[in-house]
């Protein structure tokens, strides 16, 4: 008897720490009904499919009803491979495929939207729709192929918050997105505050909005959810039985009236950015070309690469479809990327974009600012500004400032020896803009036909209000006003020649107060006065063709010229630096005025960065 009661005392203890635990782990994972209509996505579908595969949620939780016709392209015979492939994987898969019809009637173009096309789709959602309540699907994720979902955990946050309708906040090139934050009272997008709050991230979690589309999940358990209709019709025989005024009167666009039909029946919808869910192609107009949808896949690649690191990777029976963009030099003679040895996953990264992007790079290594020494500076005859702080941190120069400015004089010295015409020179830190290197050539060509330019620059920080005219008979460029930031800029052999000429190993200050002031636009008198030749002619993009990752204060945000060592040293009249530790001891002099002799202190920086 006395057992019996320890072990029921056991088993009760057994059954309270189970009952502590959570619920999640002894239940299954919803169910989940994929809902996929595909047309003319044969160019997305390889990246469409190999994320959705690649969701960290159980395969045989999660069925398919797939339809595809309409189409022109490959898309029936890569459903067909992926069904083959991986179609076992999943609970079920119901699907038609019907390879006959091409186009809708009275259509002229692909992406026109006829009323026959229209007609149609409201009828296979509404027919996904009761197939989602026939097999009692716990949720229907109404998905396009335009959807690239590449983050993992996508489906278990979108169903962990049991909202009765959420859609995961994608990215794309632009501002466009898959929610509105305002419509208008006859059914139109507006434009609101909120939006770019949400989409930049500004705050996080899941906000009601009034519109979702493109990837929207459906709590099929919410009572109410059995109102939901893409049917105009449906609709407004719904909102005639409750007696609902006024009646929708708008477009018979299935998003909207889906929207509406939400609204009608109390059902909020939610727009969620826990996460960086993915992205989102922009949908094409009449008069658009498949060349276009092409070259947003470039773009959302190339924010891929910032985002994630690489674009992930494909299916293994997918790989053999990868379209890389030939590269190319953007038009120019060369391009180098500055990069410090130190900061391999800056180097790999930025060849991931060169690769996404198509663009034929150099790795340039830069000058480590830790690496130097004073005597190495004094070895290599470089001198201080007179009088030089910085004007916002009121300091000297440091070590990764120095090591920065000797990067870029190594390659001006490059450029003069090779007698390159035009170079591009990329930091290691940037993100290019959508359509970079269209833009890019674009640029070039504008400044070649109009004027004998010494500088462009593609990314910059332009640091007062000050009038910048436009350049004649140029769209995209400006005369350059005062600017930081070395970020990306192309320099001609002109340029290089007069930068080297002005002799600035001899007066040094940062890279980017030097550049300001050899075009003549630096605020600072006393310092302009120093390079008494300001002839620089320098232009800049408009609008800019590349941005930092990372601003000041940003989460990631580091910097290897403001967060280095200080050079510590003052300056008498003649520009000697005087260590404040050692009042004592001067810096040598013995740099000639000659610009030989400056192209040979710049090969012998190179040979002295190359022992350190």
């Amino acid at each position: 008897m006395k057992k019996q009661v320890i072990f029921g005392l056991l088993l009760a203890s057994v059954l309270l720490c189970i009952s502590g635990q959570d619920e999640e782990d002894y239940q299954e994972s919803p169910t989940i009904l994929v809902a996929l209509l595909v047309r003319n996505k044969a160019h997305t579908l390889p990246m469409f499919l190999s994320y959705l595969e690649q969701q960290d949620y159980p395969k045989k939780r999660i069925a398919f009803w797939l339809r595809c016709d309409h189409s022109s392209d490959d898309s029936i015979d890569l459903l067909r491979q992926w069904l083959n492939q991986s179609g076992d994987l999943y609970h079920s898969v119901s699907y038609v495929f019907d390879p006959d019809e091409q186009s809708y009637a009275n259509e002229s173009s692909p992406y026109e939207w006829p009323a026959s096309r229209f007609k149609h789709l409201i009828a296979l959602k509404e027919e996904a729709f009761q197939y989602g309540r026939d097999i009692w699907a716990d949720f229907v994720f109404f998905l396009d192929a335009d959807v690239l979902l590449t983050s993992k955990d996508s489906l278990n946050v979108l169903t962990r918050l049991q909202l009765p309708i959420v859609a995961p906040m994608l990215i794309s090139e632009s501002l466009y997105s898959n929610f509105w934050c305002g419509m208008t009272d006859d059914y139109y997008y507006r434009r609101t505050d909120e939006y770019k709050e949400i989409y930049h991230a500004r705050k996080i979690g899941s906000f009601p909005v009034p519109m979702v589309h493109t990837a929207v999940l459906v709590n099929m358990n919410h009572k109410a959810v059995r109102n939901l209709t893409f049917d105009r019709n449906k609709l407004v025989e719904m909102q005639k039985s409750r007696q609902q005024e006024p009646l929708y009167d708008g477009p018979a666009d299935d998003i909207i009236v889906f929207a509406i039909s939400a609204n009608s029946s109390g059902i909020p919808l939610h727009i969620c950015n826990d996460i960086t869910f993915g992205y989102i192609l922009q949908p094409l107009e009449p008069g658009d070309t498949l060349e276009q949808d092409l070259q947003q896949l470039v773009n959302l690649k190339g924010i891929m690469v910032n985002d994630l690191g690489a674009v992930p990777p494909l299916l293994d029976y997918y790989k053999h479809l990868e379209r890389k963009p030939v590269k190319n030099k953007l038009s120019l003679d060369h391009i180098f990327m500055i990069n410090l040895k130190r900061r391999p996953e800056r180097r790999a990264k930025m060849e991931e974009l060169f690769v996404e992007l198509g663009i034929e790079a150099e790795y340039f290594e830069a000058v480590d600012g830790k690496e130097l020494t004073t005597e190495r500076l004094q070895e290599m005859g470089v001198r201080f500004l007179p009088g030089y702080e910085d004007p916002y941190h009121h300091r000297a120069m440091t070590m990764g400032e120095i090591g920065c400015f000797l990067s870029h004089y190594r390659i001006w010295v490059t450029m003069v020896r090779k007698e390159l015409k035009e170079v591009l020179i990329l930091e290691d830190d940037i993100r290019f803009e959508p359509y970079f290197r269209q833009n890019a050539v674009r640029v070039l060509n504008q400044a070649r036909s109009v004027v004998e330019y010494d500088l462009i620059y593609f990314g910059r920080k332009r640091l007062k209000e000050e009038s910048e005219p436009g350049v004649t008979n140029a769209d995209n460029l400006v005369h350059a006003g005062y600017s930081y930031w070395t970020l990306g800029y192309v320099l001609s052999l002109q340029g290089a020649l007069k930068l080297l000429a002005a002799k600035p190993l001899e007066k040094l200050i940062p890279v980017d107060e030097f550049l300001p002031l050899m075009f003549n636009r630096h605020p600072n008198k006393t310092w302009s006065e120093a390079f008494p030749k300001r002839n620089l002619v320098a232009l800049s993009a408009s609008p800019l063709l590349l941005y930092p990752i990372y601003y000041t204060g940003e989460s990631g945000y580091v910097s290897d010229t403001e967060d280095s060592k200080q050079i510590n040293v003052d300056t008498n009249e003649e520009g000697e630096a005087r260590l404040k530790s050692d009042r004592e001891q001067v810096f040598g002099q013995g740099v000639e005025s000659t610009l030989d002799q400056q192209l040979k202190l710049g090969e012998s920086l190179s040979k002295s960065h190359q022992e350190l």
